[in-house]
């Protein structure tokens, strides 16, 4: 296989360590590379001598570089980086970081670590705004058709039990809480840390089957929120990385209902954010597909709210209508199903608010004003009053459709409630809407009322 130099061709001395950690020939090293490409589909015929080159500083291609680490790893009975075997200084590879749905439980677990580390590292190529649709719908794709990992525990590492389990989960519910209030700008750099220096040991450590599946599930949730915040932070690019990862450990966890959330409420409403509106019903179409008969009434209902955002962006209101009120229909199936404990934690929260809420943004995109407005203050009405950022948005949704209807002052009276709430946040979401809402009043500009309403835009941003 072709191969190309590292920078300065400096000798691999981080590969030669770990193969004499090994204790491995470089023949051996080639074998086991071999068969480990194998399980992955890939037809590698290495000997010695491209051992022997890897170590004066060649790197192979594509996917090469994580079959080695793989296969040290398994020798030496714990995770190898791909950084460890001194292979992620190639610029293809590093730009990758995030964007591959790993075949392999080891591979995974390399992936979102490096991510982690790109992220705390701020890394300039993770910092970009593009988003290729097809690197959210490939992998939902991936993770359709493939099952859970077969087995996820480890033997090496220090001991995580059931508490490292709770303690995660703990955290990652403080974190969501704080973000809803404040905004992820205040949060989001503890998360990355967080996941950075204790949960990235925590994957690399011994735990049993049951143990490393609760593991995998609650580093996904909390590897979805990092993801969200990333949004929320104007950087839609790190997001699809995150959510991809998310997609992935779910999968390990062994959860296909948390999968398809990912799908359905992260990667959809990515896809919704960048105005892509064919592949938010795709990915919401693959939840539904891919979780069928393993989700609660309750979680259907919000993968048929993201699908039917998809219809309205796309301006057919027939299947909308038709989604919608599915939607509505399996979530007053969900009535008792949340007194009963059946629903799992991270779909307990999509309530009559957050419907009316998803249903306010398709009325607003399909030019109906008056539904959009009467469900828009149904989630206001139904969001707590912790749920500030998303009392914000429903604020400016409802203040969108009172313009729509040609109710200027009352719109910028509610506007103006939308800015005192969003006064208290560092949220990039909250802005847009905010920026979508003034672009709406431009035709008004001359009115009193809005420039009263832009001169307090004004001193808020002073």
């Amino acid at each position: 296989m072709a191969a190309r130099p590292l920078v300065a061709r400096q000798p691999n001395e981080r590969l030669q360590a770990l193969i004499q950690e090994a204790a491995c020939s470089n023949a051996g090293l080639a074998r086991r590379v071999n068969m480990c490409g194998a399980e992955h589909g890939l037809d590698l015929r290495y000997d010695k001598t491209s051992v022997a080159r890897w170590l004066r500083g060649q790197q192979p291609r594509g996917r090469a570089p994580a079959i080695i680490a793989e296969a040290l790893g398994r020798k030496l009975g714990r995770t190898v980086t791909i950084d460890e075997i001194g292979m992620a200084n190639g610029k293809n590879l590093a730009s990758g970081v995030g964007l591959q749905f790993s075949p392999t439980v080891l591979g995974a677990i390399e992936q979102v670590c490096e991510l982690w580390r790109s992220d705390v590292g701020r890394r300039d190529f993770l910092s970009g705004t593009s988003v290729a649709s097809s690197a959210l719908v490939e992998p939902s794709r991936d993770w359709l058709i493939t099952g859970a990992d077969a087995q996820v525990a480890r033997n090496a590492g220090a001991r995580v039990g059931a508490s490292d389990v709770d303690a995660v989960k703990a955290t990652t519910d403080a974190l969501v809480e704080l973000d809803h209030r404040y905004g992820s700008g205040h949060v989001r750099p503890v998360v990355v840390h967080y996941l950075n220096s204790v949960v990235s040991g925590l994957l690399a450590g011994s735990y049993r089957e049951s143990v490393g599946r609760e593991l995998f599930a609650a580093v996904a949730r909390l590897t979805e929120l990092a993801g969200y915040m990333a949004v929320d932070t104007g950087q839609p690019g790190l997001a699809q990385r995150y959510y991809i990862q998310a997609l992935r450990l779910a999968q390990a966890a062994g959860d296909r209902g948390y999968g398809g959330y990912v799908l359905a409420a992260s990667m959809s409403h990515l896809a919704a954010s960048l105005g892509n509106p064919r592949e938010i019903a795709q990915l919401a179409k693959a939840a539904q597909e891919g979780a069928r008969g393993q989700v609660t009434p309750r979680a259907e209902a919000m993968f048929c709210a993201a699908e039917a955002r998809g219809h309205a962006l796309l301006g057919d209101a027939r299947s909308f209508q038709i989604v919608a009120g599915r939607a509505l229909t399996k979530l007053e199936q969900a009535g008792s199903t949340a007194e009963s404990g059946d629903d799992p934690t991270w779909i307990r929260h999509f309530d009559h608010a957050y419907l009316a809420d998803e249903l306010a943004h398709c009325h607003r995109d399909l030019g109906q004003p008056e539904q959009a407005r009467r469900h828009a203050e149904d989630a206001i009405a139904g969001h707590p009053e912790g749920r500030v950022r998303r009392r914000a948005i429903g604020l400016l949704l409802l203040a969108t459709a009172q313009v729509q209807q040609r109710d200027v002052d009352e719109a910028c009276s509610t506007g103006t409630r939308a800015l005192e709430l969003l006064g208290t946040l560092r949220s990039n979401r909250g802005a847009e809407y905010l920026d979508d809402f003034q672009q709406r009043l431009a035709p008004y500009r001359e009115e009193p009322v809005v420039r009263e309403f832009g001169a307090r835009l004004e001193v808020q941003a002073a």
